[in-house]
């Protein structure tokens, strides 16, 4: 039986703003994964350690952070408080003896559309290799 995990893609209004502006469509025509949902953010600082482990308790087998590079964030350090977070949810993730690989944070040039497809499909391959999140099994 094939495994098509579900993708959750937190991103920086910034860094998916011409990816965003395809369409639905045309990401996927562009090799955008179908399984992945993107979650538009004002800024990837206002994304919060309880909404990547909600993400997980809402039945994501991945959670894929996008946001800007750290000297070129828009709203100055907001990417770079994205990353603490994700950093620790892989930590709160190893100490429940799950794959500390199913959440990870990439930094985009804003608005370079190849680079945020090819991140989540990079994303999309990594957890399909992991297999179904274990939470999942919590669920009733």
């Amino acid at each position: 039986m094939a495994f098509t995990p579900n993708i959750q893609v937190f991103c920086c209004h910034y860094t998916s703003q011409q990816a965003l502006a395809e369409g639905r469509e045309g990401l996927t025509a562009d090799g955008f994964p179908p399984n992945a949902n993107i979650n538009r953010l004002v800024c990837g600082g206002k994304l919060k350690v309880s909404d990547l482990l909600a993400a997980f308790e809402q039945g994501a087998d991945g959670v894929c952070v996008v946001g800007c590079r750290p000297d070129e964030c828009h709203n100055l350090m907001g990417s770079q408080r994205a990353a603490r977070r994700v950093l620790a949810v892989k930590k709160a993730l190893e100490e429940l003896e799950v794959e500390p690989e199913r959440v990870a944070m990439f930094h985009l040039e804003r608005g370079f559309h190849p680079e945020f497809v090819r991140v989540t499909q990079e994303m999309n391959e990594k957890v399909q290799q992991l297999g179904p999140s274990p939470f999942k099994g919590e669920q009733g």
